[in-house]
């Protein structure tokens, strides 16, 4: 938007310039000045017909009785001199009205000119300022929101970390030596509901990981079993139920787990490798993970990755969403704002790492593209445009790749992808 409105303010000032250059040369036009010197030529010419006039002594007529005298030779030039230079004066003059009314237009065009420049330079900062404000509610809106949210759930964990204290209260009074579960439940708990509160903050609305996440369920056939690994608020298990599609949840996260119960949702407090080990072999049809994996160190990754092939039936999928490190936009405004990140993953090295794991088939799918961050190629198709042009392509490429991707593993190529 500053280039916008810097550009609408150049082209208004260049309009201004226009104008006052256009004012500047009618001031200085010569036209005037000539009029001025025919006007002072007809009055000479007149005071000397007088002269001959007040001559004539009383004469009857304009003209004397003979008009060979020289008076009257005179007389008769002077005449002729005059009406001539009338005549030129006209002239000269219809020539200044044509020339004025022409400048006069053009004047004319220029204030409209420089009026349109100032009216879409007036609106663009209008837009901008309304368009500011607006942005500005509704990031105080969605903070609000969330701080709503955080407060609730704060409240839940207050409550439940009171029945806590009291129980450690009680015991510590009956053991001669206190024991140190129950302290860590608390902590525990705690750092759930802190992590639980960044994720409010910073992932986005329920709505809006729901509509980010509607596209994978398709994946999944109806009917089948499908575990969502790391499940956080849920959103992927209420869409998956909804579609008739037998889905449940595991997260190590209590608070979050909580959230989901509340609405209803199958979900369990435990470690993903072990709900995963606890599963028969070939028992499900599909597993999702969204944002986890970068949270894992290797072995535990690679370890995942094998328990999902063997858990997986001859037709199941696997998908795996996480942030794309090809992106530096990703990495510098998603990736390290997350403290609990171990290390990213690059789309090339999942791909590796499902195929080793058994995978026959691994497809990679990129999120949506950053548009509005994207640098704009500038107009025109000359030479060094076109190369301008390319290199902004290959930093487009580099800088504002898509956020997030997703690696999707079928453990026997299907049929037809769907």
């Amino acid at each position: 938007m500053k280039r916008v409105l810097e550009k609408l303010s150049a082209e208004r000032l260049s309009q201004e310039k226009a104008l006052a250059a256009k004012l500047a040369d009618l001031g200085q036009r010569g036209e005037l000045k000539e009029l001025d010197e025919i006007q002072e030529k007809v009055k000479s010419l007149l005071t000397r017909l007088e002269e001959i006039e007040s001559q004539k002594k009383g004469k009857k007529g304009i003209f004397p009785p003979r008009p060979a005298s020289p008076e009257n030779k005179i007389f008769f030039q002077l005449t002729t001199e005059l009406l001539r230079t009338l005549s030129a004066g006209f002239e000269r003059q219809n020539k200044l009205l044509q020339h004025l009314g022409h400048d006069l237009r053009e004047v004319a065009e220029l204030l409209s000119a420089v009026g349109e420049a100032r009216d879409r330079e007036w609106d663009a900062l209008g837009s901008n300022h309304v368009g500011m404000i607006f942005k500005s509610l509704e990031w105080r809106l969605e903070q609000v929101a969330s701080e709503c949210q955080e407060a609730k759930i704060l409240l839940e964990r207050f409550h439940f970390l009171r029945a806590k204290l009291e129980e450690l209260l009680l015991a510590l009074q009956e053991l001669p030596r206190p024991e140190i579960k129950p302290i860590r439940e608390v902590v525990a708990t705690l750092r759930d509901w802190r992590y639980a509160s960044f994720e409010n903050r910073f992932r986005g609305s329920e709505e809006d990981v729901r509509r980010q996440l509607e596209a994978y369920a398709a994946l999944f056939p109806r009917g089948g079993k499908v575990i969502d690994l790391g499940c956080g608020r849920g959103e992927m298990v209420e869409i998956l139920r909804e579609k008739g599609i037998e889905a449940y949840g595991v997260d190590l996260n209590e608070s979050m787990i909580t959230h989901c119960r509340e609405k209803g949702l199958p979900c369990e407090t435990a470690d993903l490798i072990e709900a995963l080990s606890s599963r028969p072999d070939n028992s499900l049809e599909g597993i999702f993970s969204s944002q986890v994996i970068e949270h894992l160190p290797r072995p535990v990754l690679e370890l995942m990755l094998d328990l999902c092939y063997l858990k997986l039936s001859a037709s199941g999928v696997l998908v795996l969403e996480t942030v794309n490190p090809a992106s530096v936009f990703a990495l510098v405004q998603v990736y390290y704002l997350d403290p609990s990140h171990e290390r990213p993953i690059h789309p090339q090295t999942l791909k590796f790492l499902l195929n080793t794991a058994g995978f026959e088939e691994v497809e990679i799918r990129y999120g949506a593209a950053l548009e509005a961050e994207r640098l704009r190629p500038l107009p025109g198709t000359d030479d060094k445009t076109t190369v301008l042009n390319q290199n902004i392509d290959l930093l487009n490429d580099l800088l504002f790749a898509p956020v997030n991707y997703a690696a999707i593993a079928w453990k026997q190529k299907p049929a037809r992808k769907t």
